[in-house]
């Protein structure tokens, strides 16, 4: 027997995806657990394992398609097998539609007709009907626009008596008196996309997926949050040299040790001291988070992705370089797992690694703040009546002033500074 595969609620949330790539055709046999699509959904692109062994039969909607939670994605089945089944979540009987032969005096088969003009259509009313409260299969003889009243109505036609010949529901039936004209069917807007305007040619982006999840996650950012920015420069030459030696011992062994481990574990050690930082409000609550899940700017071809590094205070500088690297490729190549993208309690965002030095980053919504981190450059500085190159480390920090003032977020970049620009204080968190 067929089945019907329909698209499962993959969580999150998530209503409907589109149709990225189909990885079987009609007519090829396929595994059970076999991956057979890939769907993206606002979050990523999940592939979707056949339920069951079989052939697949049909394939109900294209790539680039659109489909809601519950629709029939396909159906799989044996090669005897066939296919009775629609894209949609419910399947309904369309109205069996019979022409009425009309006479030179209106008369027809099921008796004398009114000389409206109207065209009278006779269907079997089931349980699939739209009809309010229609629960048997009933006989109903009544016009487009009679129907399309009742419908407006909310009446059901199916306990409606008609009062015209042979049954015959007409609009005086329905409460409505009638009219000498006859009624128009209501035309099809068509909607009409410029290409241009009054000053050149326009490219029309789609706003979908990714890049519609962010549009709205930074509106209800900009519109439940008082996010304020405050900005300090690091002198991270200590920590620079370090890198530098580690990075040259770690890449035999195929790692790739950048700045970043080294910023998270001094984040964390700064929100330990600072906790409001690493908090959110529910209600008329602030609930503060003794656990450090650090989220992770990436930027992807779809848009920016935030994968999440879990209990991160846990993990060394070298499990955190591999862990960023891999949640980043998953990230990029849309294989990331969705629950990689939620839980994080505290964000950065390395813009510095494309260019410029300050920004005000918008704060991801359940959190109290996010770290913005610039291009580091060098900067001369006296000291000790000598002059030295310093590499400094522009960072920006946006956070909820609903939940902590200035004062606090000052002490947030200080006790960073402190970490970031004496390798000591840090290697001793690091332990």
């Amino acid at each position: 027997m067929a089945y019907e595969f329909k698209f499962p609620d993959v969580g999150e949330g998530i209503t409907e995806g589109e149709i990225v790539k189909w990885l079987v055709k009609e007519g090829e046999d396929v595994k059970e657990d076999q991956n057979i699509v890939q769907v993206e959904t606002d979050k990523a692109v999940v592939e979707l394992p056949s339920p069951k062994k079989g052939k697949m039969l049909k394939i109900n909607f294209k790539e680039g398609e659109n489909i809601k939670v519950g629709e029939v994605l396909c159906v799989i089945g044996g090669a005897g097998d066939k296919v009775v089944v629609s894209k949609k979540k419910e399947i309904k009987k369309e109205p069996i539609k019979k022409s009425i032969e009309k006479k030179k005096d209106s008369f027809g088969v099921v008796g004398e007709l009114e000389a409206s003009g109207e065209d009278y259509e006779t269907s079997e009313m089931g349980q699939s009907e739209t009809m309010i409260g229609s629960s048997q299969t009933k006989k109903i003889l009544a016009s487009p626009i009679v129907r399309k009243l009742a419908r407006e109505m909310k009446i059901d036609l199916s306990k409606i008596k008609g009062s015209g010949n042979g049954g015959i529901i007409l609009k005086s039936d329905l409460g409505v008196k009638r009219m000498k004209t006859i009624e128009k069917p209501a035309q099809q807007k068509i909607l009409v996309k410029k290409k241009y305007d009054e000053y050149g040619y326009l490219e029309r982006i789609p706003l979908k997926g990714i890049r519609k999840t962010i549009a709205k996650n930074m509106v209800i950012s900009h519109t439940e949050t008082a996010p304020v920015t405050a900005m300090e420069d690091i002198d991270v030459s200590k920590l620079w040299n370090l890198r530098s030696k580690e990075k040259k011992i770690l890449e035999k062994k195929g790692i790739d040790l950048t700045f970043l481990p080294f910023i998270i574990k001094a984040a964390i050690a700064a929100l330990k001291e600072n906790p409001l930082l690493n908090s959110s409000i529910e209600e008329d609550e602030i609930v503060i988070k003794k656990y450090f899940n650090i989220g992770v700017a990436v930027e992807t071809e779809v848009g920016l992705m935030v994968p999440v590094v879990k209990i991160a205070e846990d993990k060394t500088i070298i499990q955190l370089a591999k862990e960023i690297k891999e949640l980043a490729e998953k990230s990029r190549s849309r294989k990331i797992d969705l629950m990689d993208l939620k839980g994080s309690t505290f964000t950065i965002t390395n813009y510095g690694s494309i260019g410029g030095n300050y920004g005000t980053p918008i704060i991801n919504p359940g959190e109290a703040a996010i770290l913005g981190l610039g291009r580091i450059f060098d900067r001369a500085i006296l000291e000790k009546k000598k002059m030295r190159n310093a590499k400094i480390l522009p960072i920006s920090l946006t956070f909820d002033h609903r939940i902590l003032d200035g004062a606090q977020a000052a002490r947030f970049l200080e006790s960073l500074k402190l970490f970031l620009e004496d390798p000591a204080n840090l290697l001793m968190k690091l332990k």
